[in-house]
């Protein structure tokens, strides 16, 4: 059985906390931003994280399940 590849786009977008959690960035923050308020755009920058839900699947493309 060969070993199993990162997927690339997934490494480029997610990180692991210590604790196991995924960490990600958020969507709508690179353009259209005149009609969006300072407090959503500055909200944009702090990184969130990723539903329980999904952390199986990018968890497995990250070689880490």
């Amino acid at each position: 059985m060969p070993k199993m590849k990162t997927h690339k786009g997934t490494a480029k977008r997610f990180k692991i906390t210590g604790s196991g959690k995924i960490k990600r960035g958020n969507a709508f923050k690179s353009h259209i931003l005149e009609k969006k308020s300072p407090k959503r755009k500055r909200a944009f920058r702090a990184a969130s994280l990723v539903h329980p839900s999904d952390t199986n699947v990018i968890k497995k493309n990250l070689g880490i399940g």
